[in-house]
């Protein structure tokens, strides 16, 4: 079944909508949310929260992009359920690791600026990364969006680990850059 097929089904308020949309995404959700959260049974539930929370906003919005979408809900609540588990002690999961690689580029957006702020944030990243070259672009999603190892991001893009730590110390420096020139930061 499509996509397009799918979220056909969610408008029509089929209940097929999450049934086909296990059978499609499912492994691929888990394994975003066992990223970041480093516990099956935890990733479990954010999957299953996705579902839910695609169910109910479906209604009101259809997405380009179904991946896309599903990924974007089940990341953050992965990372909702992993600050509550840790209560502002980020450590232990790949999310933790890469959020503070970004931490000298990106502040906290959740406590340092406000939400309409965030999607300014967001759109500006988006900017940039369309300008990455592929193979740097590729290896930033993997790293920051995906929230693999830097073992596993070097290896799917075909580098060695020095190479990929350097080329991703670089892009975050020119996001940096990029980022005060669009004046989000200082």
């Amino acid at each position: 079944m499509t996509d397009a097929e799918i979220v056909e089904l969610y408008f029509q308020r089929d209940e097929r909508a999450i049934r086909e949309t296990m059978n499609r995404y499912h492994r691929y959700l888990m394994k975003v949310s066992v990223q970041i959260l480093g516990d099956e049974q935890d990733a479990e539930e954010c999957v299953n929260d996705t579902y839910m929370t695609a169910w109910n906003s479906m209604p009101d919005y259809r997405p380009e992009v179904l991946s896309a979408y599903l990924i974007k809900i089940a990341r953050q609540k992965s990372i909702d359920r992993l600050r509550y588990r840790q209560r502002q002690k980020r450590q232990g999961a790949e999310y933790a690791i890469s959020f503070e690689e970004l931490g000298d580029v990106i502040e906290d957006t959740r406590t340092a600026v406000s939400e309409p702020d965030d999607n300014l944030l967001e759109e500006a990243i988006a900017r940039f990364l369309r300008d990455l070259k592929p193979d740097a672009r590729h290896l930033f999603l993997g790293r920051y969006f995906y929230f693999d190892s830097l073992k596993d991001t070097a290896s799917y893009c075909g580098m060695s680990e020095s190479k990929a730590k350097s080329m991703l110390h670089r892009t975050r420096r020119k996001l940096k850059k990029f980022l005060t020139k669009e004046g989000l930061y200082e």
